[in-house]
C-alpha cells in the first residue's frame, strides 16, 4: 500500500499503525474497575462488535482472565434479561438505530452501559453511564478499517495485561504487513474466485475479513469457523473458489490438505506467522498483538484484489456508512 494512493481506504489503513502506536491503554481503567464482578456484555453491528468484541472474549480465555463476556447484536440483546450485567455499546456513528433503542431501554432499567463511538455529539452519547470518542478520525472510505482496530484495543485494554509494553513493536510489524506485495499468482487466483472463504479461529479475525470482501473487493464470501472447514461445506465447494486460512491449527494442516485439496481441488493460501504447505502470507508474531498482523494481512489482499479488478474500493454501489441510522 502506498501512503500517496488516491484512494480514502488505503490512506486510512496506512494511519492504523500509528494509531495503535499512540494508543493510551490506561484510558478506560475505570470502566475496568466498574465492570468487574459482573457479566458484560459486548453489543452493536457488523464491524463495530465482530473484531472488537469477540478479540476481547478470545483474548480474556487466552490469559484466564476473570470477567465474563459475551457478545451479541442489540436487537437480539434487547429480548435478553441484562440485570446483573453491564453493557459495551460500540457504534461509529452513535446513530445505529438498533443499537440507540438498546441502550435507551438499559437507560430505563438502570443498567450501566459504556459507549464507544467516533461522535461525540451522537445520541449514544447522552443516554449511556459514559462514553469514549475514537481519536483516529473520520473515515471517508464506507469500509470500516482505522476504527475496527482502535475499537479493539480499546476493548482489549479493559483486561489489563503486559501486551502494552510491546506497543511499538506491534506498530511496526503492522506497517510491515502493510507494505508487503501480494504476490501476482496468488492474487491473480483469489481475484479471479467467485467465493472467498475465510477459515480461522472465532476471534473476530475470519469474521470480519469475510464482511469486508463484500465491501472491498465485491466477492460473495464465507465465515468457516474453526474447522468448519473440514466438515461438510467441502460437498459444494468448487475449483475456482478459494480458502483463506488465517494462523491455521498446526493440528489440521494435513486435513485441510486431504479434505479440500486433494478432495475438492479447490487453492487454500494462508496467512501465518509460520510456514505452511499452502501459499503463505508470512506475517509477525507478537503475544496480544497477533489478530492485528492477521486483520491487516486480511486488508492488503483485498485492497490488492480490489484495485486489480478496477474497483472503486472507497464507494460500493449499495453499502451505505451508517447502516440503519437515526
Amino acid at each position: 500500500m502506498q501512503a500517496d494512493s488516491p484512494h480514502a481506504l488505503i490512506r486510512e489503513m496506512l494511519e492504523t499503525p500509528g494509531i495503535l502506536r499512540r494508543f493510551d491503554s490506561t484510558q478506560i481503567e475505570g470502566w475496568a474497575a466498574a465492570v468487574a464482578g459482573k457479566r458484560l456484555l459486548v453489543t452493536g453491528e457488523g464491524s463495530s462488535r465482530i473484531f472488537p468484541a469477540k478479540n476481547l472474549i478470545a483474548r480474556a480465555l487466552q490469559t484466564g482472565h476473570a470477567l465474563n463476556i459475551s457478545t451479541e447484536g442489540a436487537r437480539q440483546a434487547a429480548e435478553y434479561d441484562l440485570r446483573g450485567f453491564n453493557v459495551l455499546a460500540g457504534s461509529n456513528s452513535g446513530r445505529t438505530r438498533e443499537l440507540v433503542s438498546l441502550c435507551e431501554k438499559l437507560a430505563q432499567d438502570k443498567i450501566p452501559c459504556y459507549a464507544v463511538t467516533a461522535n461525540a455529539g451522537s445520541r449514544l452519547t447522552e443516554i449511556t453511564t459514559d462514553s469514549r470518542i475514537l481519536t483516529c478520525g473520520a473515515e471517508q472510505a464506507v469500509a470500516a478499517s482505522k476504527s475496527v482496530v482502535e475499537h479493539a484495543l480499546l476493548y482489549q485494554s479493559l483486561l489489563g495485561g503486559n501486551e502494552w509494553q510491546q506497543q511499538g513493536a506491534a506498530a511496526d510489524g503492522c506497517a510491515a504487513v502493510l507494505a508487503q506485495t501480494i504476490p501476482a499468482g496468488m492474487l491473480d487466483t483469489i481475484a479471479a474466485a467467485p467465493v472467498i472463504y475465510f477459515s480461522g479461529r472465532n476471534n473476530g479475525i475470519a469474521e470480519e475479513l469475510t464482511l469486508k470482501t463484500n465491501e472491498i473487493a465485491r466477492r460473495k464470501s464465507d465465515y468457516l469457523e474453526g474447522t468448519y472447514a473440514l466438515h461438510g461445506i467441502e460437498e459444494v465447494m468448487r475449483q475456482d473458489e478459494v480458502v483463506i486460512l488465517i494462523d491455521p491449527f498446526r493440528e489440521e494442516i494435513e486435513k485441510y490438505q486431504k479434505v479440500l485439496e486433494q478432495g475438492t481441488g479447490i487453492r487454500i493460501i494462508a496467512i501465518s506467522s509460520t510456514d505452511t504447505p499452502f501459499d503463505t502470507i508470512r506475517i509477525p508474531a507478537l503475544a496480544g498483538f497477533d489478530v492485528y498482523f492477521q486483520l491487516l494481512a486480511g486488508w492488503n489482499i483485498l485492497v490488492s484484489v480490489g484495485l486489480v479488478c478496477g474497483i472503486d474500493i472507497d464507494k460500493p454501489e449499495r453499502v451505505r456508512k451508517v447502516g440503519n441510522a437515526i
